[in-house]
């Protein structure tokens, strides 16, 4: 195989000459060409088709969303976006996400950053992710939702197991991503309504700045009330919790109430917050009406949680690889034999509704 092809677009000099040598370093990249703005940007991912690319948000002439916008409706291509950390940075960066941008990296700094160096094989790792990725058709792909044979009536847990642990007996709904998260969680989010009388926990791997701003705009076109999790939130139904970046969120009784907790325990996975964490800290109640979803995203977090919460009889679902940015997370459920159903993006939110018919 040739070597990743990869397009630098950013206004300024320095910046595309430093992550230009950052990716050059590596043996299977290589920087075809770099652009100023988002017309050049536009012009050259038609010409040189690039197999990634990096894209600056704020740049003059056309920025990086107009630009991110022309080129998924001409040439898709995975994109990765590159903005501040600030706030601003954030709201801008999640709406190229939902746009179609497949991952993004937040530069250290201001837009001309000179810490660039120190995040070196997180860009790196950014651009390795995106090469792997697909990016997201506009239209609808109809799926046969397929139903497991591993699928237990009962929980296939012991007699002693069973008495040793509480069971938590109100629906939970938990849900775990990673690449091509906030896209999917939108989709969700927007489709399932009040008839759900449940706690929704989600984690999404992302910085704290990130996390923020994404519960803010899941709650500005939901249903559901969302928000960033705070440690001590008493659960209440038709709220949609969101993990803050940089801390592990899990549940547990507190005076018979389920509480948030949030640590910052080490990562799990590489990851805080994780999927697993969560996952297993409901686990430990042996909750019994649960439904955990697994969604997009690159590696194997949510796995091993997966697996002990359908051995208790929590019904599992998984996006199904043709809708996934990256079938990673997905796929290692489902090669662990802990997936009742896997279902596309656009019917998962149906698919919920199905299981909390099914536990109420």
């Amino acid at each position: 195989m040739g070597k990743i092809k990869i397009l630098v677009v950013d206004d300024s000099s320095f910046m595309r000459k430093v992550i230009s040598d950052i990716l050059n370093s590596v043996s299977e990249f290589e920087v075809v060409d770099t652009a100023r703005n988002g017309d050049d940007a536009v012009e050259k991912t038609g010409r040189l088709r690039p197999d990634v690319i990096t894209m600056d948000v704020e740049m003059p002439i056309k920025d990086g969303i107009q630009a991110l916008q022309e080129i998924m409706s001409k040439h898709p291509t995975p994109v990765v976006m590159v903005s501040s950390l600030t706030k601003e940075g954030a709201d801008v960066t999640l709406k190229a996400l939902e746009l179609g941008a497949v991952e993004f990296i937040a530069k250290p700094g201001g837009s001309i950053s000179l810490k660039m160096e120190e995040i070196r094989q997180h860009i790196i790792d950014k651009v390795r992710i995106a090469s792997q990725s697909k990016p997201r058709a506009t239209t609808a792909i109809q799926e046969v939702t397929e139903y497991h044979t591993i699928r237990k009536e009962t929980p296939t847990i012991s007699a002693d197991e069973r008495t040793s642990k509480t069971r938590i007996l109100f629906p939970l709904i938990l849900i775990g991503t990673s690449t091509g998260g906030p896209r999917a969680l939108h989709t969700i989010m927007d489709q399932l309504d009040g008839n759900i009388q449940a706690p929704i926990l989600i984690v999404q791997h992302m910085p704290a700045t990130f996390t923020k701003s994404l519960a803010a705009r899941l709650d500005g076109t939901s249903k559901f009330k969302v928000k960033e999790a705070e440690d001590g939130d008493i659960l209440v139904p038709a709220t949609a919790y969101l993990a803050p970046g940089g801390l592990q969120m899990g549940v547990k009784l507190l005076n018979g109430k389920p509480v948030i907790t949030l640590t910052k325990d080490e990562p799990v996975n590489g990851h805080r917050p994780s999927v697993d964490y969560l996952f297993q800290s409901a686990a430990k109640y042996n909750f019994s009406k649960i439904i955990a979803v697994i969604l997009t995203g690159m590696g194997y977090d949510g796995r091993d949680g997966m697996v002990e919460l359908n051995r208790q009889g929590a019904i599992t679902i998984a996006e199904s690889e043709e809708t996934c940015v990256v079938y990673g997370m997905p796929k290692a459920a489902v090669e662990a034999n802990a997936v009742d159903i896997k279902a596309p993006l656009d019917t998962i939110a149906t698919e919920i509704r199905n299981a909390y018919k099914r536990i109420i």
